[in-house]
């Protein structure tokens, strides 16, 4: 009977306690926050086998301004194809935003070293319920320069920056963009020691254009903006035995995060859109045009963080414009919230859009579209288009490759203006009939070939004679712009600045319609005429 009860005991416990299993899971202790400059940390049990089914969390967290350079000594997890069983995570911050997550590994070939782009790293270990390895081993250190840098974009900076740069020093960074996607590099700041071949302090870049074999920076002149050619970009500083200077800093955004658009209309968005955006990312969007044309931007959804309670101002994430390729160009607009911004046009043929998110709170982020514009004055009568181009606006065009209907009726370049003057029975004018109201249409083209390669671009001129009304409108048409697709095809602005000058001087009055005094004078003429008539038949 003992021996029974006993047997039950111990079945009941087997089935309803927590086996060896669970009470191995229990007992592990695991992750936690690691806020020393410097530090080691394992998987638990290292370098035996790690426990199934467990997660483990380090946040490390080093000084405000300082970057993390994470390294491993020791990697041995399960291997899958998408290390979908056991796995390691890093993430460049908070774990909880995927869109921060530099990599997941598994099998025996460990990560390569990461640096963080701002002071907070997460690491995550994962194992499942069957098959277990020694684990990994891993070092961190605060403001050590170089390392692989994998986010959508980051910082990097000379060691101790913005302070005087310590001798002896040299730093390697790999900045790698997901996929085919390249790598645009930004110098916001620069001083290094300088002579002329920058032979003793320096910065060197491979990877872009002409860099082959790197391309050497030295003394106060920042360096130019630097794309790479493929989806990779490396970074070398370096300082000898004495004189330093601040040193650098520079902004880099890949993948998703920067891209260079140069077709004529186009949409885009915030990355991930319409999921939540990263957090802690500078993305780069730069719209380049052919000369003379402007670029108008069509805000379709915005959905940011709203603005600080207290000074009602965009501190926190926010959308900017500027009127040119680089943040040193005028400010456009700067937009946060759900509020749609009016649409935003370029005075020259380039516009650059920044999006700026800080560590917390992410929403839906925005949908843009552009079309290029092409500044002109179209006006017309009960006869006649004219038409108005500043020729320095389409330089260095000639006028012959601006014309109206057939290259026939060419423009004339007249007080650095291009100038078409055409009667509705000439250059392929036509007589058509759109909501019940009889409207005159011709086609404007503007040759922008070069290199062998067409490239004309087509625009639909329209009058009302009856009311003297003209407009102008993108022949390919803008369905794509949904809601705003009727603001986008009215290209005809009012020249800016000197071109509006030009227009003023003598070459405007040759524009005015004159059909009105004309038709008022023969009616007169012929009133007159017909009193004289009546008085004549009277005397006889």
């Amino acid at each position: 009977m003992l021996a029974q009860v006993r047997s039950c005991l111990l079945l009941a416990v087997a089935l309803l306690g927590p086996g060896p299993r669970a009470q191995a899971m229990k007992g592990v202790k695991c992750g936690g926050v690691l806020s020393a400059p410097s530090g080691n940390f394992s998987s638990p049990n290292f370098p035996r086998l790690y426990p199934y089914n467990t997660e483990c969390s380090w946040l490390i967290v080093v000084a405000e301004g300082s970057s993390v350079l994470l390294t491993f000594h020791t990697f041995d997890l399960e291997y899958h194809d998408t290390c979908g069983f056991d796995f390691l995570e890093i993430y460049n911050g908070a774990a909880g935003d995927k869109g921060n997550l530099l990599g997941r590994f598994c099998g025996q070939v460990p990560p390569p070293p990461f640096a963080s782009s701002w002071h907070v790293m997460s690491v995550i270990f994962h194992s499942d319920k069957h098959v277990a390895s020694h684990g990994f081993s891993a070092g961190y250190q605060k403001d050590v320069c170089g390392g692989i840098l994998t986010g959508l974009s980051g910082v990097l900076a000379s060691p101790d920056y913005p302070n005087n740069y310590p001798n002896n020093v040299e730093c390697h960074w790999v900045i790698r963009a997901a996929g085919p996607a390249t790598v645009k590099l930004v110098f916001v700041d620069f001083q290094v020691e300088g002579n002329e071949e920058c032979t003793y302090d320096y910065v060197a870049v491979l990877g872009g254009p002409g860099l082959a074999s790197g391309q050497h920076y030295c003394g106060s002149t920042r360096p130019p903006t630097l794309v790479s050619l493929g989806h990779e970009l490396q970074v070398v500083f370096k300082s000898d035995f004495n004189i330093g200077g601040r040193g650098f800093k520079a902004y880099y955004f890949s993948g998703e995060c920067q891209e260079v658009y140069t077709t004529v209309k186009g949409n885009f968005s915030s990355p991930r859109y319409p999921i939540s955006y990263p957090n802690n990312i500078r993305c780069h969007w730069t719209i380049r045009l052919p000369p003379g044309y402007r670029v108008k931007v069509f805000f379709l959804d915005l959905e940011l963080e709203g603005p600080n309670s207290l000074t009602k101002t965009c501190d926190f994430d926010h959308l900017s414009a500027f009127d040119g390729a680089s943040e040193e160009a005028p400010l456009l607009g700067n937009w946060c919230g759900r509020q749609l911004p009016p649409p935003v046009t370029s005075s020259h043929n380039q516009l650059l859009l920044l999006l700026h998110t800080d560590r917390s709170t992410a929403h839906r982020g925005f949908s843009v579209a552009y079309i290029g514009v092409v500044p002109m004055n179209v006006s017309c009568s009960r006869t006649d288009f004219q038409i108005l181009i500043s020729a320095q606006a389409l330089a260095p065009l000639g006028r012959t490759q601006v014309y109206l209907g057939s290259r026939r009726c060419a423009a004339q370049e007249v007080s650095s203006t291009f100038r078409i003057q055409a009667r509705f029975d000439t250059c392929g004018t036509e007589s058509q009939r759109r909501n019940n109201t009889s409207v005159i249409v011709s086609v404007l083209y503007i040759d922008f070939s070069a290199g062998g390669q067409e490239d004309i671009h087509e625009y639909e001129v329209l009058c009302e004679p009856r009311r003297k009304e003209a407009s102008v409108h993108l022949l390919s048409g803008s369905d794509w712009l949904g809601p705003y697709a009727a603001t986008a095809e009215h290209l005809q602005e009012a020249p800016p600045g000197d071109e509006a000058e030009a227009l003023e001087g003598p070459m405007a009055t040759v524009a005015q319609d004159i059909s009105d005094i004309v038709f008022l004078g023969l009616c007169i003429l012929a009133g007159v005429l017909m009193v004289i008539a009546i008085v004549v038949l009277m005397l006889l």
